[in-house]
């Protein structure tokens, strides 16, 4: 007997409305899980999310890294790093203008994380 495999589904991060319902109301699907788990790790490192905050809160809605770097007492190339890894976790896009890079945050992928970990203020 073969095995079949489930069809391959896709989670659109960046969709307006969530793709799942609270994890207070029912369990996460797989493939959710998947799909949310590398942004979730993304933001569970401090300098990440304070990096993530400061560009999500930024005015205009961007923020140029020149204005990031001098935040931390890290080097360059760590605060690029942490960046990066935002960039690939699908939480920020980025922009070379000249010499500078600017952030910005992506709201569908924060909308679908705050509505998966929605709690209702009624539920006991």
């Amino acid at each position: 007997m073969s095995k079949q495999s489930a069809p391959l589904v896709t989670i659109d991060l960046n969709a307006a409305t969530p793709c799942c319902t609270p994890l207070t109301q029912r369990p996460v699907p797989a493939q959710a899980a998947g799909a949310f788990a590398a942004a979730f790790k993304a933001l569970g490192d401090p300098v990440r999310l304070q990096l993530m905050s400061m560009i999500a809160s930024a005015e205009g809605g961007e923020i140029c890294v020149c204005d990031l770097t001098p935040a931390f007492e890290l080097t360059g190339p760590t605060i690029s790093h942490h960046l990066r890894t935002l960039r690939e976790a699908g939480l920020v896009d980025a922009e070379r203008r000249g010499t500078w890079v600017y952030y910005r945050a992506r709201p569908g992928i924060l909308r679908q994380l705050a509505s998966l970990l929605a709690v209702d203020p009624t539920a006991p």
